[in-house]
């Protein structure tokens, strides 16, 4: 079977996290979305892990479901230099026996649903690896609170201790983690870090699990590419959408190229801001490889719906306008994945023609995309001559851009409904 699963959210138990994160939510938003399977996130917090059970009934052995959607256990913590790494437990007493042995080095184990620990990266892997939990880096190349903000490779944090996946984060994707061969030997993770329930952020970023059931065991093997289980899809947003791709001020987000940042000392001249090393400048920096693995799954880059619309009509994304074309294309065709990917354009346009026009965009590699950094998410924007254009003839649209990216030429998602 296949699942489509996000693995890393948070609870309304961790900081900056909406209220409305809460385990029927999350079921309900899940299902907009399209999603199968979910991670918990924050299970090491004990009220959360006492609202999934009094929410949502064991399945299997690390499994919980609500609603149809299934669950898995999973947290975020954060060792003694801010670096955070993500677990995937194998069962509710493997989570308490987490909590008890962290205790000792947590004032926050009990309260926060991102725990702060006073444990090296490699003294957490360990113990995780004595658990038999799956543990890998968080948002690996983000500026803040990642593995390459404190380290220069995998080894020099984790030492000898296993790690069995590394999380890309907004705004890398497999390609660009690839340039790192030893990453070669991992397994990539695409999840949202959703702090809201709402489907322009749950799921925004997928893992597309071929598997027998989605169970945590099912999944344990998938993540280890054991017994023909496999993740056969990574999908998430264009890197050039992350809020951290290219170098930039983390006040008044000006961007810059690295020796420009290098040149100012890291602080940018126009406002005094600190200025943050982008994304891919970092993977500049530690690439040594333009090989990539063969049985790398491929990466499909998607952006939300929502934000799709809010672009065409000129208003917020999550205002009400927003909301109910949203509501007509899923009750239409049933998901994003299907509005945005594979269903026919002419079909689209007879629920709203701008949307319908700015989605042919995206597909055809025609959208224009204004990278993000230091802390500001990328825009998209339609071009003025697909704006003005008909339905039929949008074929034959020529679309100049001077200062301003194109994004890529999509594929179609059915590639990856199943094994070969």
């Amino acid at each position: 079977m296949i699942a489509d699963a996000d693995l890393h959210i948070h609870s309304r138990y961790s900081k900056a996290v909406s209220k409305a994160m809460t385990i029927p939510n999350l079921a309900k938003n899940a299902r907009f979305k399209g999603l199968g399977l979910v991670g918990t996130g924050d299970i090491l917090n004990p009220n959360w892990e006492e609202e999934l059970l009094k929410y949502a009934e064991k399945v299997d052995e690390g499994t919980y479901k609500r609603a149809g959607i299934r669950f898995l256990l999973t947290t975020e913590v954060e060792d003694d230099r801010r670096v955070h790494h993500v677990l995937i437990f194998p069962s509710i007493e493997t989570v308490r026996e987490m909590r008890e042995r962290l205790k000792p080095y947590s004032k926050n184990i009990e309260r926060e649903g991102r725990p702060h620990v006073n444990l090296s990266a490699a003294e957490i892997a360990d113990l995780a690896n004595e658990l038999d939990v799956l543990i890998g880096s968080a948002h690996a190349f983000t500026p803040w609170t990642s593995l390459y903000k404190e380290y220069n490779s995998l080894e020099e944090a984790y030492g000898d201790a296993k790690i069995h996946f590394l999380e890309l984060g907004l705004s890398a994707d497999s390609e660009m983690a690839d340039r790192i061969r030893a990453h070669h030997k991992l397994t990539y993770l695409s999840n949202s870090d959703a702090h809201s329930p709402m489907p322009h952020r749950l799921g925004r970023e997928f893992n597309r699990f071929e598997v027998k059931e989605a169970t945590f065991e099912e999944v344990r093997k998938a993540i280890l590419r054991r017994g023909g289980r496999e993740i056969i899809l990574n999908a998430g947003l264009d890197p050039r959408l992350g809020k951290y791709h290219l170098t930039a001020c983390s006040r008044c987000y000006t961007k810059y190229t690295l020796e420009e940042a290098k040149a100012y000392h890291w602080k940018c001249p126009k406002c005094g801001g600190r200025i943050k090393k982008g994304v891919r400048d970092r993977i500049l920096e530690l690439s040594d490889t333009d090989e990539r693995p063969e049985d790398r799954p491929p990466y499909l880059h998607l952006a939300p719906l929502a934000e799709v619309i809010a672009m065409v009509i000129g208003k917020g994304v999550e205002t009400k306008s927003v909301r109910v074309i949203w509501e007509r294309f899923l009750r239409e065709f049933g998901s994003e994945i299907r509005v945005l990917v594979d269903v026919p354009v002419e079909a689209l346009a007879e629920v709203h023609e701008g949307v319908a026009k700015a989605v042919w965009a995206y597909r055809e590699g025609k959208l224009i995309v204004v990278p993000g950094g230091g802390g500001k998410y990328g825009e998209i924007k339609l071009p003025e001559e697909i704006r003005k254009a008909s339905i039929e003839e949008l074929e034959s649209v020529e679309v100049k851009v001077e200062s301003e990216e194109i994004r890529p030429k999509q594929v179609s998602l059915m590639k990856f409904s199943r094994k070969g």
